[in-house]
């Protein structure tokens, strides 16, 4: 149950958040929320699964609420609060904004802090090394450093030794190229904590401030990166942390991207051909009889998997016919033909031994360097390309066990692929991907973590959760609780109009139609963004008409993103007509409140094409066992694309304008009213 206390600490924290916000308005909404939060987190529901999934539509405030309701219950608790984002914006503005003024506001105390990668910092260590002034210094250097280079790096150890710069990359004011990264960056192998002169790296004393903060905001690629290993290996152990997954529609695809893994094979074998090298410079630097014994075994690991290789690589080359014109063959629902399983399971077990031996040679390296038996200028270098060698051959025995892997009736299958590339040597690029991650889910997140809140503006596909419940591994029985809250804005200010097409997509007199109809539906003296289904559709239109209408056109693709809305919001400033032609990408975090988009018209439904291995792998799953891909997934993912869409016109309170749909299908086809009824409630003008 909710305990009294902490139902207090809520209310008076929501008083002091609202005596402080400027025209602050009670919204009912956003109360209910953060009473479903604290009460689901406090195990009211179901005490053995803490889990909320809420949809709350725009302008309930969603961060206020998740501190509110989740904040006051972690510390009662003694629990972290783990809030985890899909976009940057997000990010910055819990860190920099909402949890600020929070912390200034509430009746609570607590830290917070930002938790980024390994990869994002620099090893002190190793940028000291870079800037001192002693020549040899750029012995230390893969490449020969250009003038510049070394100057850069001398301003980033003065910045550092002064306290102006914390190491990460991220703050540094101006882009830091790759290649010099690469040179400072803190990897997990050479810069570990273990090694006492590492202790005061960026990245370490990062992690000491993610010990003592009560609220940690990360990224899902982060958190599923911590998952993947078990928990509690760069986060806090799960059971200790309650988790808001903010913009959770996109979960799903980044888990399935995370747990995919691809190489080359040819790339590879050059590759597997240099562990022989490495292995006689450990020899040369390291001492022990054990060291030569596991050195020869890693190198007999990597020739058995390169004369694998070499027969999966002759396989494609005496089966060209198998791929499509663009260059790809898909194994059908996941089986390889044969003899690729006998050579993917012999690749899996040598690569197996192959990666144990290559981390015994690390810890052989550490051990000594630790026992003051090596040099450290020596043992650095060497524990980078080894540590570089691991982690390459993780991710390669990732995907060769996933092709080892033997279908079964009762799950999904992978999806499996080759691609011929064309760099150079003709390659071959293998890879493989879970088509759904919802198991994945549930046995690394749900049922560990101590309570989750899933929450997004679109979690519902068609006015259910359904979709989303597939797809993230939840069940309607399993004690989650769900919970649907409309915007409260006024929709009444909103029309949403379906004008009279003569033609529907798919028609070769479609895009004449939009030529002929867009230019007058252009909004003089106001903002207006036209949607399209592809580059090519929104290319052709605006060639056709930009010398029908008074205004310029601002395409997406010939300006960067911030350059393009730089521009678009100046002439909205100047009350002159703007005009702002996108695709799909710009149907999703676009902000243009108020005067900045008051003409939003969509020219096509979002239906995607499967055309990608992964969705047709998946649509293929489907078929099998006597489902509609169509009305599974392609019908769901529209239902989520056009709220977006539409939502773009709808960003505060006082947003007005005309939402116009150019689909006839909406109102022709028998889909179209699940489409529209899971829209919000516009003033219609839908002509038949």
């Amino acid at each position: 149950m909710l305990n009294p206390q902490v139902k207090q600490l809520i209310r008076e924290t929501y008083h002091n958040i609202s005596q402080s916000l400027p025209d602050y308005q009670v919204r009912k909404e956003q109360n209910y929320l953060v009473a479903e939060i604290a009460k689901t987190l406090a195990g009211e529901y179901d005490p053995k699964r803490r889990i909320l999934v809420a949809e709350a539509g725009t302008g309930i405030g969603k961060s206020l609420a998740y501190l509110l309701g989740g904040l006051a219950v972690a510390q009662n608790q003694n629990k972290k609060l783990i809030i985890s984002t899909a976009t940057v914006t997000l990010q910055e503005q819990l860190i920099n904004k909402d949890l600020p003024f929070f912390l200034r506001h509430s009746s609570l105390s607590f830290t917070f802090t930002l938790v980024k990668g390994r990869g994002r910092y620099c090893c002190e260590h190793k940028l000291r090394a870079l800037a001192d002034p002693q020549d040899g210094q750029i012995a230390l250097w893969d490449e020969k450093p250009r003038t510049k280079d070394i100057e850069l790096v001398k301003r980033l150890y003065k910045a550092y030794q002064d306290g102006k710069w914390q190491g990460d990359r991220d703050t540094w004011p101006t882009p830091i190229a790759d290649h010099v990264w690469q040179q400072i960056i803190a990897d997990k192998h050479s810069c570990s904590r273990a090694l006492s002169h590492h202790h005061q790296c960026p990245f370490h004393k990062a992690r000491d401030e993610l010990e003592k903060a009560d609220v940690l905001v990360v990224n899902h690629a982060l958190l599923l990166a911590d998952t993947e290993l078990g928990g509690g290996i760069i986060l806090p152990e799960p059971d200790s942390c309650f988790y808001v997954m903010d913009e959770a529609h996109h979960l799903p695809s980044i888990a399935r991207d995370f747990a995919s893994a691809h190489i080359a094979i040819n790339a590879s074998i050059n590759w597997l051909s240099k562990l022989e090298l490495l292995n006689r410079k450990i020899a040369q630097q390291v001492s022990g009889t054990s060291t030569m014994s596991v050195g020869s075994e890693m190198v007999a690991n990597a020739l058995s998997i390169k004369q694998e290789l070499g027969h999966v690589a002759q396989f494609f080359n005496h089966n060209t016919a198998l791929f499509n014109s663009d260059g790809s063959y898909r194994f059908a629902m996941g089986e390889l033909p044969d003899p690729l399983p006998q050579h993917a399971i012999a690749i899996r077990d040598e690569s197996r031994g192959c990666l144990k031996n290559l981390n015994k040679l690390l810890s052989t390296i550490a051990e000594q360097l630790k026992q003051g038996e090596i040099k450290t200028k020596v043992a650095e270098p060497l524990l980078a390309d080894v540590g570089n060698n691991v982690q390459r051959l993780e991710t390669f025995l990732q995907l060769w066990t996933m092709l080892a892997k033997e279908p079964t009736g009762n799950h999904a299958p992978l999806a499996c692929w080759a691609k011929q590339l064309d760099q150079g040597d003709k390659d071959i690029l293998l890879a493989a991907s879970p088509i759904e991650v919802g198991g994945l889910l549930e046995q690394q997140l749900w049922s560990q973590a101590a309570g989750v809140l899933l929450c997004s503006a679109t979690l519902t596909a068609l006015s259910h959760f359904d979709f989303f419940r597939h797809q993230s591994g939840l069940k309607q029985d399993d004690g989650t609780q769900y919970l649907r809250l409309r915007s409260p804005f006024d929709y009444d200010k909103i029309t949403l109009a379906l004008p009279a097409m003569q033609f529907e997509p798919g028609s070769d007199n479609f895009d004449k139609e939009l030529c002929d109809k867009i230019p007058n539906m252009i909004a003089k003296q106001q903002g207006n963004l036209v949607l399209f289904a592809s580059y090519w559709q929104m290319r052709l239109v605006a060639e056709k008409i930009k010398n029908k209408l008074d205004a310029p056109i601002l395409l997406q693709g010939e300006l960067s993103r911030s350059q393009l809305l730089t521009d678009y919001k100046a002439r909205c400033d100047k009350g002159e007509t703007a005009i702002l032609f996108g695709t799909g990408s710009l149907s999703e975090g676009l902000d243009l409140p108020g005067h900045y988009l008051t003409n939003l018209i969509i020219t096509k439904l979002p239906f995607a094409v499967p055309t990608s291995p992964v969705e047709e792998a998946h649509s293929e799953w489907i078929e099998s066992r006597g489902g509609n891909p169509f009305l599974q997934i392609t019908i769901p993912e529209a239902s989520k694309k056009l709220i977006q869409s539409c939502g773009r016109l709808v960003r505060k309170e006082n947003d007005w304008g005309q939402i116009t749909i150019l689909d006839r299908r909406l109102v022709t086809r028998r889909y179209g009213k699940g489409l529209l009824d899971s829209l919000p409630p516009f003033k219609r003008d839908i002509q038949y």
